[in-house]
């Protein structure tokens, strides 16, 4: 028998023609209440412009040139063989390039030393018996003044003929003497445990809501895109704070220009409670940021001809509280012709074309491309999570102040391996940092791929995959003298976590004495909160520095001369 996660079923058409036992069946009808009819909602509920027959072009300094372009022939992707400049040097940037840690030997990751805990969307003291599956979350922390410390969205697993996703506030416990216990922790209750587990996690405080939003046009589903236009609700969300501080929600659902496109909404529209509490600072008074997208809003890219019948993973970032941007692709190292892109937002999802500086080279490689390993060799690679401002000093130090010079974005990218059914085997998390001002140029990305200290990497053998744990090891090699080296694995040591993991989301963690407008900021000793997604059918989170996560960078190559 062969087990597909319902979010890859859809990917059935790419499975070999020799597997012959899939039947097909006609599809159930979908829950009620999967979707709010139009009527019900009190106000518009898509926006006044279609923003798929809408370009702007942009005005002439949203254009970053550096001269006449310097390379004659196209770029072939490779680092070693071009001329290239080194980025501008930056003392502040400094911190990115130490690695104090050792990768491990096998499967090149660096382990950090904090865990993955689980989520629990069961409330305390719930007489229903919850059989829902969750999975995907994603995660911003609340105000400080909140009594409650996170909202957690999360998508439920159903049969892949409908979408469902929740919401809920979320507080979290700790285990042991409590000297590790952040701050407003609580110590796990018995009741806590038996959902959360030993090593304590998040916890709903009160049942999950679902989320609704309008139902929306799908324009060209296609070919093997087909069946997609009849699918109801959208996936795939993901929460962050802008920079002024809305709480918005982007979301993947049908287009109007393409199958699949990516639509954005301010999250008081759907979950009323966070409106009053961002209105409630105990500092000032305020009625909190203003709604830029207080409708569903869909975003573009422009122009049409480098538009996707799917779009995904796009990410947002924010070099001023009233300025957006749309950050769509990282550097292809597959495809040299398929560059980084982002654009401005100008407004109602309207955007200009790719602001990308035309000089600068591609910071992502093809790591491993003559790895004699087919394991080891390969992978795509796509961005995974929101972006964060980072400032490269510590919040602690009272001369730390943020300026242009030591004030980056930062983000997780994914480089997912594929099983032989074209599945993934593995996603590998890096942390990519660019420049907060123009022209938003590539710094550098992680030399090793992150693992969590219980998170293993599929593709190695499980003692391979502990190398790097001392105590493991020595259990390890023990057990193979006591019953040869071929005994089997683990060889008495730690087994598989997970078959594979992938972060859907990241934050600034709960307790930051900071208002609303600078919830998307923080500085390198504020610990930042990243939602994971547990083999497609559950849902974990850690809590990490930003420091330990944005060490050990390879520097990008700079623009080509």
């Amino acid at each position: 028998m062969i087990f597909l996660p319902s979010s890859r079923r859809h990917l059935l058409s790419s499975v070999p023609n020799s597997i012959s036992s899939f039947v097909i069946h006609r599809p159930p009808p979908p829950p009620t209440g999967s979707r709010v009819p139009i009527a019900s909602l009190k106000h518009h509920v898509l926006p006044l412009l279609n923003t798929s027959s809408n370009h702007l072009s942009p005005p002439s300094h949203y254009y970053y040139t550096w001269g006449k372009q310097s390379h004659d022939e196209p770029f072939n992707g490779s680092i070693l063989d071009s001329a290239w400049s080194p980025p501008i040097l930056n003392p502040h940037l400094e911190v990115l390039w130490q690695c104090p840690m050792r990768a491990n030997k096998f499967t090149n990751h660096i382990r950090l030393p904090n865990i993955v805990q689980n989520i629990s969307q069961i409330p305390p003291k719930s007489v229903k018996h919850e059989t829902r599956i969750f999975w995907n979350p994603t995660i911003i922390a609340l105000p400080y003044w909140s009594t409650n410390q996170y909202l957690i969205v999360s998508r439920i697993v159903t049969d892949g003929n409908h979408q469902e996703n929740v919401l809920c506030e979320a507080n979290p416990c700790y285990v042991g003497s409590g000297e590790d216990a952040r701050k407003g922790e609580l110590a796990c209750t018995e009741e806590d445990l038996r959902y959360v587990g030993p090593a304590g996690g998040l916890r709903c405080v009160g049942p999950p809501e679902r989320l609704s939003v309008p139902p929306t046009p799908a324009a060209h589903c296609e070919g093997k895109f087909g069946s997609y236009t009849d699918i109801p609700g959208f996936h795939d969300p993901r929460i962050f704070y802008s920079g002024k501080g809305e709480p918005l929600m982007m979301v993947n659902t049908q287009s109007r220009y393409a199958c699949f496109g990516l639509w954005l909404i301010d999250l008081r529209s759907l979950y009323q409670p966070l409106s009053q509490l961002l209105s409630s600072s105990p500092r000032h008074l305020s009625l909190g940021p203003l709604k830029s997208y207080p409708i569903l809003t869909e975003l573009t890219r422009n122009p049409p001809s480098t538009r996707a019948p799917i779009e995904k993973n796009w990410m947002f970032f924010y070099p001023e509280s009233r300025e957006s941007f749309l950050h769509y692709d990282i550097s292809n190292p597959k495809n040299p012709s398929k560059g980084r892109a982002f654009a401005k937002v100008i407004g109602d999802g309207l955007t200009t074309a790719n602001l990308t500086d035309s000089e600068e080279l591609p910071c992502i490689r093809d790591v491993g491309a003559d790895e004699a390993d087919e394991v080891k060799r390969g992978g795509t690679w796509h961005q995974a999570t929101n972006s964060l401002r980072l400032v490269l000093c510590s919040r602690s130090d009272k001369r730390c102040k943020p300026t242009e010079t030591n004030t980056v974005f930062f983000a997780i990218v994914h480089r997912k391996h594929p099983n032989f059914l074209k599945l993934p085997l593995r996603y590998e998390r890096y942390f990519i940092v660019w420049a907060a001002t123009a022209p938003y140029s590539m710094l550098g990305i992680s030399q090793h791929p992150i693992l969590m200290a219980n998170e293993t990497a599929s593709g190695w053998h499980m003692d391979e995959n502990w190398n790097d744990d001392l105590g493991n090891a020595a259990i390890v090699a023990e057990h193979k003298v006591k019953h040869g080296a071929e005994s089997r694995d683990p060889h008495g040591g730690k087994a598989y976590w997970a078959y594979f993991t992938y972060t859907v989301s990241m934050a600034w963690t709960w307790g930051r004495d900071v208002e609303v407008e600078d919830m998307n900021v923080g500085y390198m000793d504020d610990e930042v909160i990243l939602g994971i997604g547990i083999d497609d059918k559950g849902q974990g989170v850690a809590r990490v520095k930003a420091a330990d996560l944005v060490q050990c960078l390879r520097a990008c190559p700079g623009r080509g001369r």
